[in-house]
């Protein structure tokens, strides 16, 4: 079956459908096979659109919608750790084991200022991709940028779920207080 090459507006709109209907990230690579165009061509897109105010994040996994929260009022907070990189996937297991989404991480580079990027995360399984491509790719974290020291924002439902990821991460040796 041949794809037919969409223009850049029908792209779009493509492009903003399919991901405002997924469950989970969609990579660039794929957008880019339905579309019948590179991946570049949906990098391009993408940031088109989230310049029109679309909130669409790059998470390590592809391209995500953030829906608008309906039902109970979530709470963000942003916490800040250290520690080896070895232990990155301990941290990210310690958030998600309390219920909690990593939303990103941000380091403070001596030259950039902050830097964050989208992590995205809400379950084992999602950290453990995470890990697995971190390694694949060979890319290194962001925190290893600035000697571990990185802060996370987090979603909670809950208070006391933020309370007892905090007591954990403290218990670690992860959290900086």
């Amino acid at each position: 079956m041949t794809l037919k090459k969409m223009d850049g507006e029908e792209r779009r709109l493509y492009i903003l459908s399919t991901l405002k209907n997924a469950t989970e990230p969609i990579p660039g690579a794929i957008l880019g096979h339905q579309t019948a165009v590179s991946r570049q061509v949906i990098v391009g897109d993408v940031n088109l659109l989230k310049a029109t105010g679309e909130p669409i994040v790059a998470t390590s996994r592809g391209y995500l919608y953030l829906h608008p929260e309906t039902g109970p009022s979530k709470i963000e907070k942003t916490f800040v750790c250290t520690h080896t990189a070895a232990q990155a996937e301990e941290e990210l297991n310690i958030f998600v084991d309390y219920g909690l989404t990593v939303k990103n991480v941000l380091v403070e580079h001596p030259v950039y200022g902050d830097l964050t990027a989208s992590i995205m995360v809400s379950n084992r399984s999602e950290v453990k991709k995470f890990i697995e491509h971190m390694k694949e790719t060979g890319a290194p974290l962001l925190s290893e940028l600035t000697e571990g020291i990185h802060s996370h924002m987090v979603i909670a439902q809950a208070q006391a779920d933020l309370d007892q990821a905090e007591d954990a991460l403290r218990k670690a040796g992860i959290l900086i207080e």
